[in-house]
């Protein structure tokens, strides 16, 4: 048995006389302090201001007009540095509604650091938000946004060099912001990317694309148009043989369009013999109504009371069973916290005190532990009955 020699220095008298003036020491530096409160601000935290703020403010500074679309240039002396891929909540007052919708950021980060950021608002049915936008918005008009927020973006330690990246319609967004960082030098990967759009009319960043693969041979675009043949597109959907075409051995997948895309997508995945961790798919807002899922069997017609504790009182709103609860909270007026409104982010938690709601298994991005303690996210939660429910301050 091998055996291990310590060495142990003796206290010295040098060190109990140290330790005796130790406390009165201690007494006197306290005693001489300052009683007034400490105003300074640690840099750390200046940092983490500047990075995660509460709400930011904006101008319009040029609108950029698409076919159904228009992009929106956005400027202040000083807006939050992001990451390729990330959003912010564009929080609106409509009428007497006060509502929050997540659009992607489309420039590259490093146009952060000149005060600047880019939304593509889409015209959508029955879009309520976007309508008001596209409708309201000129050069000039003031905007209150959240900080960056958003996990949909390229992580070195996690990800392959190689990605492929699935957009649909206005899901180009988050790769316009990456394929832009990586032509600047901000983000280092290589992205293929697998656009699809109706027509070749329906693209949207057309130009800017074909600009950006000419700058930069870490970028590859592949159009597919599912209601248009022509030379030199894809045509169809894009589905597992499709991606398989063009995907390279190794590499990462990220996905981001309309919800219909993503249901698609759902069963084209596995073939592809992917690690989950190499899935990455973007939030996808809930939809209108609950009746889009298959495991929806209440009546959507139905209009409910909804008891609502905010802030120490007490209110009672209207409440349709085929809308989001969120929906008929800010519909009264009241700015409850929101951010991505896909059940994902947990801004919007909210504590069930009674009554029963529908929550789709592929919306619920509870916590186990919130689940279990009557908590609910209301961006992607539907009446089943009357409910009384406490929503909490951002």
């Amino acid at each position: 048995m091998k055996k291990f020699n310590f060495h142990v220095k003796p206290i010295g008298l040098l060190d109990m006389l140290h330790f005796k003036k130790m406390v009165p020491r201690r007494r006197a530096i306290l005693q001489s302090g300052s009683l007034e409160p400490i105003t300074a601000v640690y840099g750390v935290n200046r940092l983490a201001q500047s990075l995660h703020p509460k709400q930011q403010k904006a101008v319009v500074a040029a609108i950029i007009p698409r076919k159904d679309a228009k992009t929106y240039v956005l400027k202040a002396d000083k807006l939050a540095y992001f990451r390729a891929g990330q959003y912010v909540s564009v929080k609106l007052k409509i009428g007497g509604a006060v509502t929050a919708r997540p659009y992607t950021l489309a420039a590259s980060p490093a146009r952060a650091l000149e005060g600047e950021y880019e939304i593509t608002v889409k015209k959508a049915q029955d879009g309520f938000v976007s309508d008001y936008i596209l409708a309201n918005w000129e050069v000039g008009t003031e905007v209150t946004l959240s900080g960056p927020e958003g996990p949909f973006s390229y992580e070195p330690l996690r990800d392959e060099k190689e990605v492929v990246g699935l957009a649909g319609g206005s899901g180009i967004t988050p790769f316009m912001s990456m394929a832009r960082a990586i032509a600047d030098g901000t983000e280092d990967f290589r992205l293929t990317l697998l656009y699809g759009s109706r027509t070749k009319a329906d693209i949207l960043y057309a130009d800017e694309l074909e600009e950006l693969c000419a700058a930069t041979d870490k970028l590859r675009v592949v159009h597919v148009l599912s209601e248009e043949k022509a030379e030199g597109f894809e045509h169809g959907f894009i589905d597992a043989e499709l991606i398989q075409k063009y995907a390279p051995e190794n590499y990462t997948l990220y996905i981001c369009g309309p919800r219909a895309m993503h249901d698609f997508l759902a069963h084209e995945i596995p073939g592809l013999d992917l690690d989950e961790k190499h899935v990455r798919r973007e939030f996808v807002p809930a939809p209108a109504s609950p009746t889009y899922f298959g495991s929806y069997t209440s009546d959507a017609s139905k209009v409910f009371t909804l008891k609502l504790r905010f802030l120490g009182e007490e209110k009672e709103l209207p409440l349709r069973a085929d809308e989001p609860i969120l929906t008929a909270i800010e519909r009264a007026g009241i700015a409850a916290p929101s951010r991505c409104r896909s059940g994902e982010c947990g801004w919007c938690r909210s504590r069930l005190i009674g009554g029963e709601v529908f929550i789709p298994d592929s919306m619920d991005g509870r916590r186990l532990a919130d689940a279990g303690a009557g908590y609910i996210h209301p961006c992607s939660s539907w009446a089943l009955s009357d409910l009384e429910l406490e929503i909490f301050p951002e």
